[in-house]
């Protein structure tokens, strides 16, 4: 029997709260942490705890950057350089750069504009970088066989951004998620951001009900919004059951 991870997307989905939830499966901190040196980037703290939201005791994942340093602007070049030259697992780098490969695509797509000339203003900063690597390290070590994810409950509205106010959900967004089965509510805020967007295209390999497993653990990672839905990202590891 296989060991299956689930996403559950049904109140939000974004870099840092697939990141907690991840950790909330048990990844242990200190490990993870170790890992993440290894990429080399400085400018950054991280705050991980554990937190009731709504009830429902998650792990919230919060990146400090150092607002006293100065970043480059970074394109998707530079950002696999800084993954190749990291001492992190190989299988966690093809992860990170197939989710950067995806985003810059995307959002080369969005502006009509060649890859290369895409700097990202927003999955580029660093807390984008700790966000993505951080969930590819995690997947690394959870070792699992199967990724599976729920249809994307996507919110609706307005949001304002680098190039002002856009459609929820964002451009970039819609455009990571081609071939993803989608649906809204009438929650109106950015229920999915492009990076949560990229990170489960890139891992699940399809989005299903719940699949028939027997749960071992559950984790919940904490998003930063007081909504009329419960503002979480549930995970399940589980054993496959095979009829």
């Amino acid at each position: 029997m296989g060991k299956i991870l689930y996403f559950d997307c049904l109140g939000g989905l974004s870099g840092d709260m697939t990141l907690g939830a991840l950790l909330d499966l048990g990844v242990e901190k200190d490990i993870f942490i170790g890992e993440l040196d290894k990429l080399n980037v400085e400018g950054f703290s991280l705050d991980i705890n554990k937190k009731r939201k709504d009830g429902i005791s998650a792990t919230d994942v919060y990146v400090h950057i150092d607002e006293n340093l100065v970043y480059p602007k970074r394109n998707l070049n530079d950002i696999i350089n800084i993954i190749d030259e990291s001492l992190i697992s190989q299988r966690a780098k093809e992860i990170g750069k197939s989710i950067f490969i995806l985003v810059a695509e995307s959002e080369a797509r969005v502006h009509g504009q060649p890859v290369e000339d895409i700097f990202f203003h927003e999955i580029g900063a660093l807390d984008s970088i700790v966000d993505i690597m951080g969930a590819s390290i995690c997947i690394d070590l959870l070792d699992v066989d199967k990724v599976y994810a729920s249809p994307i409950h996507l919110g609706t509205g307005f949001i304002e951004c680098a190039n002002g106010i856009i459609p929820i959900p964002a451009p970039a967004t819609v455009e990571v998620l081609k071939d993803v089965p989608i649906y809204q509510t009438n929650i109106k805020t950015e229920l999915v951001t492009p990076t949560g967007a990229a990170i489960i295209k890139t891992i699940a390999e399809n989005f299903i009900s719940m699949p028939k497993m027997t749960i071992k653990r559950v984790g919940y990672g904490s998003g930063k919004k007081n909504l009329p839905i419960k503002n979480l990202l549930r995970v399940i590891i589980g054993e496959e059951v095979v009829n």
